[in-house]
């Protein structure tokens, strides 16, 4: 995708589906680690809500254990099929049309500035949101749903939840979020796609390594680490704000206030190990992922291109 080109570059289409077919294997891969860190970042107002003493989760391991001895197994992967129909929405349009709409920026030329990349990582991301918006809602909506103190679930199933949500708060509940959403992506596609972009050229550039795994292996972790550190604090508003019921915050401006006031500011990078445990493995499954399939495919198909 990024730096040189192969002798046959890939297509466009070859690029989206590509990228949302990586995406699927790489949250396949690391969902277990994604829901610790949604579990995590909940945690404040689950305890605000439930009493002093109800923490129980602490650090991405023991919340995995906790999950595991108190729910099951599966209880790591509740929200996956969300997770993949978010991803075969999302990453397709915020990877796959990344390449594309660099050329669109710079008129088909292939000199592309770091302004120019980061206006790709923005509008591609802003895009994926837009579209894919009511499948993270239920994602996280699903990971989240053992805060119910009864052991209930509020969702049957993956078609009910988009149903109860369109129905209890609207079909605008299916967006909800959405705001912190477009910025926490607009954030992490330029963090992440800008980053690997550059580590990349600059490993090929100076012939630090060929354009094969190990290189692929080090922009992505390179990519998820800064990613992490970058997108965070978004992240968890995103995550609280989605999460909460019907009125409970008037905004995700209010949603991040409320964390400060009540938590502080620590409260902005709780799951910060999970988070960045499965970014930097969800770049490096991802990307290493993507680039073989992009050489696969298109020893088959010539690109027009």
């Amino acid at each position: 995708m990024l730096g040189k080109a192969d002798l046959v570059a890939p297509s466009a289409t070859v690029k989206f589906f590509g990228a949302g077919t990586a995406a699927c294997i790489a949250d396949l891969v690391t969902f277990p680690l994604d829901t610790a860190k949604v579990r995590l970042q909940v945690q404040g107002e689950i305890r605000k809500a439930e009493g002093a003493n109800a923490r129980k989760y602490h650090g991405v391991f023991g919340t995995i254990s906790t999950m595991v001895r108190t729910e099951g197994p599966m209880s790591l992967y509740n929200g996956l099929v969300a997770g993949l129909q978010r991803q075969m929405s999302f990453a397709s349009v915020r990877i796959g049309l990344y390449d594309s709409m660099k050329q669109f920026y710079t008129r088909g030329t292939e000199s592309s500035g770091i302004v120019t990349r980061l206006m790709a990582g923005c509008t591609t991301g802003a895009m994926a949101v837009a579209l894919a918006q009511p499948t993270d809602v239920v994602k996280v909506r699903f990971q989240a749903q053992a805060r119910l103190a009864d052991g209930g679930r509020r969702y049957n199933g993956t078609l009910d939840a988009y149903k109860t949500i369109a129905r209890d708060e609207g079909v605008r509940g299916l967006w909800k979020g959405c705001t912190p959403n477009i910025t926490r992506n607009a954030i992490v596609n330029c963090a992440e796609l800008v980053t690997y972009d550059i580590i990349k050229e600059v490993i090929l550039k100076y012939n630090l390594m060929a354009d094969n795994l190990p290189c692929h292996f080090t922009a992505a972790f390179g990519a998820g680490f800064c990613t992490t550190v970058v997108a965070s604090p978004v992240d968890v508003v995103k995550t609280r704000f989605m999460n909460s019921s019907a009125n409970h915050y008037s905004s995700a401006v209010n949603c991040a206030l409320t964390m400060m006031k009540n938590e502080g500011p620590t409260a902005f990078y709780k799951g910060f190990m999970p988070s960045f445990l499965r970014l930097g493995s969800w770049n490096i499954v991802m990307f290493v992922t993507y680039e073989q399939i992009k050489r696969g495919v298109t020893q088959y198909w010539e690109s027009p291109f």
